[in-house]
């Protein structure tokens, strides 16, 4: 009759005989109980205890005891002991009391369901966070081994200039790579915030690929790849920031020369489709599991088996891909025959049917000795090697330059000396940046100073807090010093 009652308000019963019967039933994945009191007696209520006791540990699968009327009995005294989760309805029950409490047990046991799913997504984040974590530290170690070396090789004695040369220019490629690797994880945070700016405008899709070309073409050159370019409309236009689209195309060049054996073949396509630009990167690398091919667009994942190919990268340039493509539009997907086998990646952007803005010319400048005559500057920096080679640096280029280790002693310069730009540090014990700024912002509030954050906070919010403290500028540590000197 129960059974009845409840599939009239459409929720699936099934009526068990005997305990073993509803142990089987829970265990085949039941979403609530129901239980007569006197079915609960000694032995089966050890039997339906010990069931619940193996749950996992987010289950806690809800029970309606069927009681008789007035005071609990010493056997319903037990049940509620033994078993948890429980709840009793007296009989007799109304049918709609019988049907509230059973779907109010089983959205119960929906939410639990959900939190399963959640639980579960949450440990595979975590779990590859803690990978990507561990790539981290190996890529940004890979560079470091070089670098310690060839330290060891120069402090051994004046070697000759040919070699020294040599290692210069190593120490420069291992340092931009790291350099590299750090941009790649605050440009993934911003961007997959929403917090990048695009500059839209009309871009020539023969433009982006001849310039995503360029910044691919020392990773193409170093895995002897063969590339081949075909573009067959000269034509298309699409609207978007050029910066950015052509960081989609040479993150998915860079891809496939990371993921294809050394001599391989990439092609590098763009078409026009139902009113669509269509390009597409194709190799004939590793490949990609027909499992895999969404997930590889996901941060923090990376294909299986394909670790050591990546060649010094995080896994996370198809993320910023996908990203960039949906901020512009568009879409991106990825197609393979299987492992071993090649993989093709497409991007799909709307047409515009505006002509592309044609970049100017850049303007002619002074060179860098002219800009920094008789210029004075003031680096503050509690760490004393950052601050006297910043300081060596810009005197070799005619600055006047005086040091400071923290903010009261640069504070006492200040007020002997007329400095014209203030490099500060912001991460400073004590006094840190935006405090100096601030301070020496109210001492000379109209004083022709520029003042010029090295740090390595980029976040958007650390931006805003420069910018209320006075910063004119910043410029991100590691310092590019052919940057710092066209900004002074």
């Amino acid at each position: 009759m129960t059974c009845d009652v409840l599939a009239r308000a459409g929720l699936q019963a099934a009526a068990c005989p005997d305990m073993a019967t509803l142990i089987h039933e829970m265990e085949a994945g039941a979403g609530a109980l129901l239980v007569a009191e006197e079915v609960l007696v000694e032995t089966d209520l050890a039997q339906l205890a010990e069931a619940l006791r193996r749950q996992p540990p987010w289950s806690d699968l809800p029970i309606l005891v069927l009681a008789r009327h007035g005071a609990p009995s010493s056997g319903l005294q037990r049940v509620m002991e033994r078993l948890q989760n429980v709840a009793v309805i007296e009989r007799p029950v109304r049918v709609a009391t019988m049907v509230s409490a059973a779907r109010s047990a089983l959205r119960s046991r929906q939410r639990q369901f959900e939190m399963r799913r959640v639980l579960a997504d949450l440990h595979d984040e975590d779990r590859r966070k803690n990978e990507f974590l561990a790539t981290l530290a190996h890529e940004l170690r890979n560079p470091l081994a070089p670098l310690r070396m060839t330290l060891a090789l120069l402090s051994r004695g004046e070697p000759q200039a040919s070699a020294t040369r040599r290692h210069y220019e190593l120490m420069e490629r291992q340092i931009d790579h790291m350099v590299r690797l750090i941009d790649d994880l605050m440009e993934i945070s911003r961007i997959t915030r929403g917090k990048v700016a695009l500059r839209f405008s009309p871009v020539s899709v023969k433009s982006i690929l001849d310039d995503a070309v360029e910044i691919s073409r020392p990773l193409l050159v170093a895995g002897d790849h063969v590339l081949e370019t075909r573009c067959e409309d000269d034509d298309l236009v699409v609207r978007g920031d050029p910066v950015r689209l052509t960081q989609i195309v040479s993150n998915l060049l860079n891809n496939a020369a990371k993921y294809t054996p050394p001599g391989g073949r990439i092609l590098l396509s763009a078409r026009r489709e139902d009113g669509h630009a269509v390009i597409a990167v194709a190799d004939n690398g590793v490949g990609i599991a027909a499992d895999m091919l969404e997930a590889v667009f996901d941060m923090f994942v990376q294909v299986s088996g394909t670790s050591k190919a990546a060649q010094g990268g995080l896994g996370i340039g198809l993320t910023l891909v996908r990203t960039l493509v949906r901020l512009h539009g568009g879409s991106v997907r990825a197609t393979s025959p299987g492992l071993g086998r090649g993989a093709v990646f497409t991007v799909t952007l709307p047409l515009c049917i505006e002509a592309p803005v044609r970049p100017r010319g850049a303007p002619e400048s002074e060179p860098a000795e002219t800009l920094l005559a008789n210029h004075v500057v003031l680096i503050v920096d509690d760490n004393r090697d950052a601050a006297n080679t910043v300081a060596e640096v810009l005197g070799a280029f005619g600055a006047s330059t005086k040091v400071a280790y923290d903010g009261p002693t640069a504070l006492r310069l200040f007020d002997d000396i007329r400095f014209d730009t203030a490099l500060l540090d912001i991460g400073m014990p004590g006094m840190d940046g935006y405090e100096l700024a601030a301070r020496l912002r109210a001492s000379t509030p109209s004083a022709p100073l520029t003042l010029i954050a090295l740090t390595g906070y980029g976040q958007d919010k650390d931006l805003d807090r420069m910018a209320a403290a006075g910063f004119d500028h910043h410029v991100l540590k590691p310092v590019d010093f052919h940057e710092l000197l066209k900004l002074i």
